[in-house]
């Protein structure tokens, strides 16, 4: 059975252990008692970020949580933003295609954006609202990577808002290094 739960633990314990070490892997993902909780999905969310953010500062703890991206259904995204790409000649182009607007692109005086008019993350299904924004940075993992490979170039991306911070939508910048159009 397909246990999110669980594999949110493992990703998170992997993501911490990469920037430290076992020990505080554990107690990151998995609490004081280093092995998993009976707490629901939002008070695990909740507490494994209270956790984090205590144990690292801000830019290792948004980094931690960009490498904790799924990759859920990064092949058939990917494949979109290819076939925008080829259909276009520059980002304006890219963005204001009806598959690009079908998907919550857009661009603005140069800028690319992406929108989620709901939140994207089973894990936050429960969760009426953050705290902060830090479980949310894995969405900016993912479309980091995500754009990379369809940019291929380096890419930074920006939460500028998220539904369970109490926006309206998820939005997100979108930034690349390189000149996509030669």
């Amino acid at each position: 059975m397909f246990d999110i739960r669980k594999i949110q633990e493992q990703v998170l314990f992997g993501a911490v252990k990469a920037a430290s070490d076992d020990e505080t892997a554990a107690k990151i993902a998995f609490g004081e008692a280093g092995q998993s909780s009976s707490d629901d999905n939002a008070a695990w969310v909740k507490s494994a970020m209270r956790r984090l953010e205590n144990r690292f500062d801000s830019a290792a703890v948004k980094q931690i949580r960009m490498n904790c991206q799924c990759g859920y259904g990064m092949d058939e995204k990917l494949s979109l933003l290819k076939e925008l790409m080829a259909s276009s000649s520059n980002l304006e182009e890219f963005a204001n295609q009806e598959k690009a607007r079908a998907a919550g692109l857009s661009c603005k005086d140069g800028d690319l954006y992406l929108q989620f008019p709901f939140c994207p993350c089973p894990m936050l299904a429960e969760v009426d609202k953050l705290d902060t924004d830090t479980w949310c940075q894995c969405t900016t993992g993912y479309s980091k990577v995500l754009f990379e490979k369809a940019f291929d170039c380096e890419v930074d991306v920006e939460l500028l808002k998220s539904i369970k911070m109490g926006d309206e939508i998820c939005l997100q910048k979108i930034i690349p290094h390189d000149t996509l159009w030669k």
